[in-house]
This record gives C-alpha cells, structure tokens and sequence, in this order.
C-alpha cells in the first residue's frame, strides 16, 4: 500500500511506468525538432519515433510499418472503423458486439443514423460471444467485423483469432478492440488475421494522450486527419515525447508477458477467493468465461456500490463501478444488462482492476477492511427500505 492508498482501476488508467516517464521527458527536452525536418536533428528526433514504432511492433509480434501513432484508443478505433467502411464501398454492415466501449458504440450509432446497417451480437450470462451467432451474422454485405478483445468492465476475453477467420471467410475486413488487452495477454499477430488493432498507452502504464493502430500489410488505411505524417495514414506533426513514452511502456509489457502473469492472476484469485468468503451473498460476473488476469467484476448483492465505493475511498481504496467515461451517470452497465443482472445488481457491481504496482499487501488490506463497510452500507439500505415500509403503511 503506498502512500496515496491500493488503487484498483487500473482498466480506467495506469499509472505511467518510471521509465516511461523518464524517457518522454528526456526526449521532451532533448528532442524538440520535427521528425519530418531533413536537417541532423530532424534525423535524430525520427531515429527517436522509429525505435518507439519499433518497441510497440514488437509487443503485437508486427511489423514497424503496420504501426500508426494516434492521440489514443477512441481515435485508433473510430480510424479503424471509418478506414474499413472506404475500404469496402459496396458493403454497407458492421457486425460488433452489445458489450463493446461506449465511444464505440456511439460512432456505431451515429453511423446508422446516416444509413449504415449495425449488427449487435448478444453475450451469454458469463459476458461469452457466441461463434456460430457471429458465423450466422457475417454476409456478403458485411464490410467489418469489429470486437473487443477484453472487455473493460469484466475483462471478460472474446475469441478474437476464430471470430476474425469468420469475417475472413467472408472477405470483411476484422477490427479489435485491444485497449484492456494489449500488455495484459499475449498478442501475436502472426498468427490472429485481424486487419486493424487499437491500443492506448495509458492503459498499459504509458502516457495519456498516446495510442497506436496495427494496419495489416498491404491495406492503405484512408486518412481520418490530413498530412504527409505516418505515411499519409494520419496526419499531424507526431508527439515524439508521447510515442516514445508509449514505446518504453510497450517494451516494459513484453517483458512481462514474457514472464508469464502467474503472479497478477493470483492476486486477482485471491481478492476474489477473500471477497466470497467474507460476503457470502457477493459473486464474480463472468468468473467462469476467460478473462484477463487483473479484472474481477464482483456483485454485492443489490447494495448499492456508490455507496461502497465511497466508503472504500475513505480508507484509501480506489475501484469503480464500471467505465470511467460513464461514471456517475447513475445509468446501470450495459455490458451487466446484457448479460443478464438486474438493474439493481448491475448497480451493485464494483470492478477491482489491478496493475503492474498491485502487492499482496495491497489485496489484504481490501480484504480486511471490506466486510465492514458491506456491512455499515447494509445497514444503511435495510433502514431505508424499513423506513419506506413504515412510511408506506401509515399511509
């Protein structure tokens, strides 16, 4: 537990690793010149953002030249997606998921409001995408195919590489998703035909304010801004600082993932294991589906979890009840609606997302101080609904 307390929403953001830090500063002081400059510093700044393209090549197993430096995921995605509609102007359908990010879903229906034809696939009870769904869904109109790889509520994992041979068998191009994935699973785009990814820097412990988007060899991805930059596929004078910080924290995340996640799983295990023993009525959404290692979704009940969070806040524990974009909306998840919660549970869900910096310690300090507050919070609803009864009843 550090000083600023357990910080659990890390699917929300990360904290910046120290050594990505240290580079975009370093490249911020050192390296003010344009990379499109033709003089020596202009080279050095560009030797700078091809090692970066380079480090976040490598952590999808792509090549340097499939790489596209964006301000962030929401921007890599709406690329992807516009990309693919110019790139099949005799197909007028997206086929996507219910559960996808709300920025995605968004674009999807400001899309439909100017003619283009969306398909949402249901998910099962345990937040699964059904194949032979997808297979059924998938045809001969069907321009793209975009999925999450994760999903940022529930970490619960899609199968990205057999849903993206479906949409190759009928020639739509394949998108995902990969912001809660990339750095948290092993992706290796040898072998996963997908023709675009998006990742975001500050969800695997880079800068905010950076991103990338993988374009398969030979796509020629349409522009979404203007200019010479990237290769024509992104106009813009890049931010060399920000790449760079995002090459470090790529680099950071391969490393990882080639030491195996073992220890981040057993954490998240062990919260869970914790939380069930300790609040017999409180269960996992999705424990059964294959998730990512460091999210766990869990269900008090119908107790409120506004209310839980801000108890744990005043002990210094920081988690959410679903994205932050949509925090405070008092709207229920609609990835918990479609899979099946009541309004009442999907508003009683907290999502525990842990990082690079997670301890043991930090896990059983959230285990010694939760029974309490679920209980203080269960009081207080029960005096509530008691006070509503006699209410009603004198009336």
């Amino acid at each position: 537990m550090t000083m600023a307390g357990v910080y659990l929403d890390n699917n929300a953001s990360t904290r910046p690793a120290p050594a990505a830090v240290q580079a975009l500063c370093a490249c911020l002081a050192e390296s003010y010149a344009n990379p499109s400059s033709k003089h020596a510093l202009g080279d050095a700044a560009r030797q700078r953002l091809s090692a970066a393209r380079a480090q976040v090549a490598r952590l999808l197993n792509a090549a340097p030249a499939e790489i596209v430096f964006t301000s962030g995921g929401t921007e890599a995605n709406h690329t992807a997606v516009l990309g693919a509609l110019a790139l099949r102007p005799g197909r007028n359908r997206i086929v996507t998921s219910a559960v996808e990010h709300p920025a995605q879903l968004l674009l999807f229906r400001h899309l439909e409001s100017h003619g283009v034809r969306v398909s949402y696939l249901p998910v099962s009870a345990s937040g699964e995408l059904d194949l032979e769904r997808l297979a059924h869904s998938v045809d001969a109109d069907t321009a793209l195919v975009s999925l999450m790889w994760a999903n940022n509520e529930t970490g619960v994992r899609f199968p990205i590489e057999a849903a993206a041979r479906i949409a190759q068998a009928h020639s739509a191009l394949f998108h995902t998703d990969a912001v809660q994935a990339a750095g948290k699973h092993p992706i290796d785009l040898t072998q996963v035909p997908v023709d675009f990814l998006s990742l975001s820097g500050h969800k695997l412990h880079g800068p905010p304010g950076t991103g990338a988007l993988f374009v398969r060899k030979p796509l020629k991805l349409p522009a979404l801004l203007f200019g010479h930059q990237e290769r024509q596929r992104r106009g813009g004078t890049e931010n060399l600082p920000g790449c760079v910080g995002l090459g470090v924290a790529c680099a950071l995340a391969h490393a990882e993932l080639a030491h195996g996640l073992g220890a981040m799983t057993a954490l998240r295990d062990r919260l869970e294991q914790g939380v069930l023993a300790r609040v017999p009525f409180a269960r996992v959404v999705g424990a059964r589906a294959p998730r990512l290692p460091n999210t766990s979704n869990i269900c008090f009940g119908t107790l409120p979890a506004e209310a839980l969070l801000h108890k744990l806040e005043s002990v210094a524990v920081y988690a959410s009840s679903g994205a932050a974009c949509t925090a405070g909306s008092q709207l229920p998840s609609h990835v918990l609606l479609e899979m099946g919660l009541t309004r009442d549970e999907a508003l009683a869900c907290i999502r525990f997302s842990l990082g690079r910096d997670t301890t043991a310690a930090d896990i059983e300090y959230v285990l010694d101080v939760l029974p309490g507050i679920v209980q203080r919070v269960a009081q207080a609803a029960n005096t509530v609904i008691a006070s509503a009864a006699k209410q009603s009843l004198s009336l």
